[in-house]
């Protein structure tokens, strides 16, 4: 079973070795730490994921770090929820109304993407049919 912590609105020029100053400054421990980076610039995205050894150690962190301030902003830390998979939408892959058209819709003239343009009378009886 794994424990780890979302500690999120961190400044953009925290690092992981901040992080592990900060845990060992308060004898907490973690496996592992990963401050997630914007993959084209590098640059923080203000949040890290916090690996630790039980149960305990991750209720250690949070309690020490949520809404901890750190410069002009109080920190956020509770439990990470599971990855969501690609492609699973708010709904679990669903689409409602009112959400945004998906990639593989048609582009309009501006090369946007964008609700799906109506299909003529002729497509929707066609389609009834199969």
């Amino acid at each position: 079973m794994s424990f780890t912590v979302f500690l999120g609105n961190l400044p953009t020029w925290v690092t992981a070795d901040d992080i592990q100053s900060w845990l060992s400054s308060e004898t907490l421990v973690a496996d592992s730490i990963k401050v997630i980076r914007n993959p084209e610039t590098q640059e923080s995205k203000g949040f890290a994921f916090i690996e630790t050894p039980n149960e305990e150690e991750m209720r250690a962190i949070i309690r020490r770090f949520d809404r901890a301030p750190l410069e002009d902003r109080l920190l956020r830390a509770n439990p990470a929820q599971p990855p969501k998979g690609k492609g699973a939408g708010p709904h679990g892959g669903v689409a409602r109304p009112g959400d945004r058209a998906r990639r593989g819709g048609k582009k309009n003239r501006r090369g946007r993407t964008g609700p799906p343009t109506p299909q003529s009378a002729f497509a929707e009886e066609l389609a009834k049919a199969l």
